[in-house]
């Protein structure tokens, strides 16, 4: 295919992937059961947070995770207290356990508190056309509480090389148009060009069977690689391809 064929097939296979039925099967289906701005901010954190290995197993966990918080997430984690945290006890997804998570909660409160909220606190730094600096200052706000220094993998640094592919989903979720209904759109302070495809197994691997993607390994510099490509197709909304790339690798073996 030339660049034209390409991109026509790619806007073809995301229109159709941006669907109901695409939330069925997808993490995203946490955070949509609220509809606070709030909730939906901090359901979908710690969903994209889990969100590696079996995808039946990632929505069991991040809907155990919100049953824990009696549903109204925001409300427990701005007023819980150092005693309401022994209700994660027991909580573990893969590595992500107990004590990551009641890091996760206590962080999360101290974001609400002194640093206005998610959003701001993820968005100050942006560059106009890349969040990857702001994700890096962003997980040094995180981590500002004293922690166990495991559990500081559970959250990426692009400037330390890692695709932050879980992180990059949840911004999609946040920040693209909710026009299909699969995103969310009630971040204002990024825009949509500024967003980095969230690189995993199933995109690259379509990326390079494509040719919008040459090198070999799901990096920080594979990302800016595929950013490049696909902004090029679409420069204000270049993750919208996000749902091509995963559908093509996810569901159709292409």
């Amino acid at each position: 295919m030339n660049f034209s064929e390409l991109k026509e097939f790619l806007d073809l296979k995301a229109q159709h992937y941006q669907s109901q039925e695409f939330i069925e099967a997808d993490p995203i289906q946490i955070p949509h059961r609220f509809s606070k701005k709030e909730d939906i901010e901090i359901a979908g954190f710690l969903a994209a947070t889990i969100a590696w290995g079996n995808r039946t197993s990632i929505i069991k966990n991040a809907t155990k995770m919100m049953s824990l918080m009696d549903e109204s997430p925001h409300d427990f984690i701005t007023n819980h207290e150092a005693k309401d945290l022994e209700v994660f006890n027991g909580f573990v997804h893969r590595t992500f356990n107990a004590e990551d998570l009641k890091y996760f909660v206590g962080a999360l409160q101290n974001l609400y508190k002194n640093h206005g909220g998610l959003e701001t606190a993820m968005s100050q730094d942006a560059a106009e056309l890349g969040v990857q600096t702001a994700l890096h200052h962003f997980k040094k706000r995180f981590f500002e509480l004293p922690h166990q220094i495991r559990t500081q993998k559970h959250l990426a640094d692009p400037l330390k090389g890692s695709a932050a592919k879980r992180i990059n989903m949840y911004l999609r979720w946040m920040v693209r148009s909710s026009s299909t209904g699969v995103d969310f759109g009630i971040w204002e302070s990024i825009h949509s060009r500024q967003l980095s495809c969230p690189l995993d197994v199933h995109s690259g691997t379509i990326a390079r069977k494509l040719g919008i993607l040459d090198r070999k390994q799901n990096d920080a510099k594979a990302v800016l690689e595929l950013d490049n490509q696909l902004r090029l197709m679409d420069a204000e909304d270049p993750v919208k391809y996000d749902f091509a790339l995963f559908g093509l690798g996810a569901f159709e073996k292409f």
